[in-house]
């Protein structure tokens, strides 16, 4: 999703109601989720943990043990807008919070939360399900590759694994894809959820996790409207970082369990190993067939291929890694760090569990692993009560 700007987000027509949805996992999924869990990363226990309503409770920074003068530096850093919270309270902002904005490949852990809502809902089987069985299109493709692309699962697209639209076979080459996420988000939202791009806020994603979370500016799957790269999701610094709140406590969000703890921790704890390749299908020039009229959700270039996982990829989530050189993602920053990141960094949030600490920003000057590396640990600095 790196290949176009930021754009205002479209308008849209006003919902009524709100409609709670609750996830039950079947047990048995739920112990062997556990066991491939092990090693995530844990939240800092509270007697009662704050939420925010429809508005954000507000603290001054020292209030949580926090700098001000050295989140002033993250801001400055920054530029643009964002927002921190701490023990669930809103702490410290700049620029506008409550303006949407497309988040580009940020955006994705969204896609993997209801992934893993589908699963709970009993709405595929499984992780590893063939993706063939909701896109029959698939079967057809490549017969010269041994027909690869009917080796797609959910684990796959969820991943970057899937290597569509390049030469190698399913979960063999890292393949950071557009077309490969269009063809994710069309076949879990359209085909398992049954929307359209029309409806899929009011049918998904508000009743099913944003009206959860009260947020408070409307997020859209629409950022640019139906007819213009439909999935690139538009939301406000203050509303991401309720997203990041609800995965820092674990999928909990008041009295409601949206994910089992498990599944949250694998999701932000289970990076590829770096023994997995990147795709070389773009450095030889070799793209493989796609579904006829098949749309990118954001590069046009084909075969795509826009980065490497460095060991910090984990179900669509940016993890703190280890590469193949043996160097930390953010090497200046806590281990147990996640974020969604789009456009290189300049849109993000980032969760800090043992810091029990989400920063959330738009429209930054932060681009590439260096910068969000000293962005993070200027806000690293800013707690007064490390250990």
């Amino acid at each position: 999703m790196c290949a176009h700007p930021c754009g205002s987000a479209a308008e849209d027509d006003k919902r009524s109601g709100t409609v709670g949805y609750s996830i039950r996992f079947p047990v048995g999924l739920i112990f062997v989720w556990g066991v491939l869990a092990g090693g995530a990363t844990t939240v800092p226990s509270a007697v009662e943990p704050v939420y925010p309503g429809r508005e954000w409770l507000v603290k001054p920074a020292a209030e949580v043990d926090l700098d001000e003068a050295a989140l002033r530096s993250v801001a400055d850093f920054a530029g643009g807008r964002g927002c921190v919270v701490r023990h669930g309270y809103l702490v410290f902002t700049w620029g506008d919070i409550g303006r949407r904005g497309d988040v580009a490949s940020a955006a994705k852990p969204v896609y993997s939360h209801f992934l893993f809502k589908a699963l709970g809902d009993e709405r595929i089987p499984s992780l590893d399900e063939p993706v063939v069985r909701w896109e029959p299109r698939l079967k057809g493709l490549n017969a010269d590759l041994d027909f690869k692309d009917r080796g797609i699962t959910w684990r796959h697209l969820a991943n970057q694994t899937a290597c569509y639209g390049v030469r190698e076979a399913p979960g063999t080459a890292f393949d950071y894809n557009d077309w490969q996420m269009a063809l994710f988000f069309d076949t879990l939202f359209l085909k398992v959820y049954g929307a359209t791009f029309e409806t899929v806020d009011a049918k998904v994603l508000w009743p099913m996790l944003t009206d959860v979370l009260q947020c408070q500016d409307e997020p859209t799957f629409l950022a640019f409207g139906p007819g213009d790269r439909p999935g690139r999701l538009a939301i406000s610094p203050r509303d991401f970082a309720r997203f990041g709140l609800l995965y820092l406590r674990q999928g909990r969000w008041r009295d409601r369990r949206l994910l089992p703890p498990e599944i949250v921790r694998m999701a932000v704890s289970s990076p590829l190993p770096n023994t997995i390749p990147r795709s070389a299908s773009v450095e030889k020039g070799q793209e493989a067939e796609m579904i006829p009229g098949q749309r990118s959700i954001g590069s046009r270039r084909i075969p795509d291929n826009q980065t490497d996982h460095m060991g910090s990829y984990s179900w669509l989530w940016w993890v703190n890694g280890v590469d193949r050189e043996g160097k930390r993602h953010w090497p200046d920053v806590p281990t147990d760090a996640f974020g969604a990141f789009g456009h290189g960094g300049l849109r993000a949030m980032v969760v800090l569990p043992g810091l029990d600490l989400i920063v959330s920003w738009n429209d930054t000057r932060i681009e590439g692993r260096e910068k969000e590396n000293e962005a993070l640990r200027r806000l690293v600095q800013s707690v007064t009560d490390r250990r």
